[in-house]
């Protein structure tokens, strides 16, 4: 089954499985096809690549699982379309990182200057 339990869609992703969704080149290639908002089926997706059926199936069912896109049925067809709000919990995720390492070296400055 390719679909996450309605209540983890509703959650916000852990960062590791978001990253580690991210960290994977053909995932990357299938939400850069994904990302004209367009909805895909498996078939269309592996259309022009070397990789089966069944290798798209396993990466966007990664992908589906970190919440980067969702599926629905049309008749014998998974249809997958692109979720932009992980990417935007990922860039908060990052942003605030960057503010604590920014905080930390702040201090670091402060403490070597006195």
């Amino acid at each position: 089954m390719l679909r996450p339990s309605p209540g983890a869609r509703a959650r916000a992703p852990n960062p590791a499985v978001l990253f580690a969704a991210l960290g994977d080149r053909t995932r990357l290639s299938l939400l850069d096809k994904l990302s004209d908002g367009a909805p895909r089926s498996i078939a269309s997706l592996s259309a022009d690549t070397d990789f089966t059926r069944q290798a798209i199936t396993k990466h966007l069912h990664v992908l589906e699982s970190a919440g980067l896109v969702a599926s629905t049925r049309s008749g014998r067809e998974s249809q997958f379309t692109f979720r932009p709000e992980p990417i935007a919990q990922a860039q908060a995720y990052l942003e605030a990182v960057s503010r604590q390492w920014d905080d930390a070296l702040g201090r670091l400055k402060a403490f070597v200057e006195k």
